[in-house]
């Protein structure tokens, strides 16, 4: 007898994949929101479902890892759509032609002196930070890259604080690099900081990485280079060469506001509000940056 190999309803191999990356998802939903309730990006979400899906991130950080992504993300888009009602913590879709920067309220704020301020490469990440209060808790105003050139009164205000500091948070890429270059044009005689990402931070984290073609001009001769923090390895400059690029938002939700907050506040004072404990209390875990 020849075996029967028709398909039977509600069980192709099209279905089963669908259900799978369903419940991926909603695993997905509740890492990226963990703990204390954060306000994420679809991007993050994205990033959240290929560590449910390809655990990588459970590897020794010995072990330098940057995979490609096990699903694509027009696949992550199907099941998100498939979803019944809203999906708790997903910020809403950026429109393109939107701005949301912090900006001071009131005309006499840019009269004081201002010690922080941080510039995003992506506004979706600049957007996160404030949707979960950053830019409260450090005190510090938040800014996309597009956003320049800044406001000549906050650059000012910069310059009325010794030691002040703007921070560059940028993807692992070549253009993210360069970015530290061109803001610290924008403000000559402020201190500007790379925080990262950079390739040595992708693989020691085992991000979720994307290939591209190889960048113009080579990483080794990129405008920005001599701002990365602590110079770029060879291999790091070879992972670039490549075309490879790790995006900030493939960071963990909470790691990334753990880390952005204590790079920007800089080193903690005896005094802290109950409010910042709090917040501390819901990253608790959650490591920074490797240093090497």
């Amino acid at each position: 007898m020849t075996a029967d190999r028709t398909p039977r309803p509600g069980v192709t191999g099209g279905s089963i994949r669908a259900r799978l990356l369903d419940r991926a998802l909603t695993t997905a939903i509740a890492r990226a929101g963990a703990p204390g309730r954060i306000r994420f990006t679809e991007r993050q979400l994205y990033y959240e479902m290929c560590r449910v899906l390809r655990p990588v991130h459970t590897v020794p950080r010995r072990v330098p890892l940057t995979p490609a992504p096990p699903v694509r993300y027009e696949r992550f888009e199907e099941a998100l759509r498939r979803r019944d009602g809203e999906t708790p913590g997903l910020l809403a879709p950026l429109p393109a032609s939107a701005s949301t920067p912090y900006r001071p309220g009131e005309p006499d704020l840019y009269d004081y002196g201002l010690p922080r301020l941080l510039v995003c490469q992506s506004r979706s990440v600049a957007r996160m930070l404030l949707a979960n209060d950053l830019h409260l808790e450090a005190a510090c105003p938040v800014f996309a890259a597009d956003d320049s050139p800044l406001d000549p009164r906050l650059v000012a205000g910069l310059g009325r604080v010794d030691g002040a500091t703007v921070h560059v948070l940028h993807d692992a890429s070549a253009a993210g690099i360069a970015l530290t270059a061109r803001v610290r044009a924008e403000v000559p005689g402020i201190r500007v900081a790379s925080m990262g990402l950079v390739p040595r931070h992708a693989t020691a984290l085992h991000l979720t990485s994307q290939r591209g073609p190889a960048p113009t001009p080579l990483p080794a001769t990129a405008p920005g280079l001599a701002g990365a923090p602590s110079g770029l390895e060879p291999r790091e400059l070879e992972w670039l060469a490549g075309g490879r690029t790790a995006e900030v938002e493939s960071v963990p939700p909470a790691r990334l506001l753990r880390t952005v907050l204590r790079m920007v506040r800089g080193p903690r004072t005896s005094g802290s509000s109950v409010w910042t404990g709090l917040r501390e209390l819901r990253t608790a875990g959650f490591m920074t940056w490797p240093s090497n």
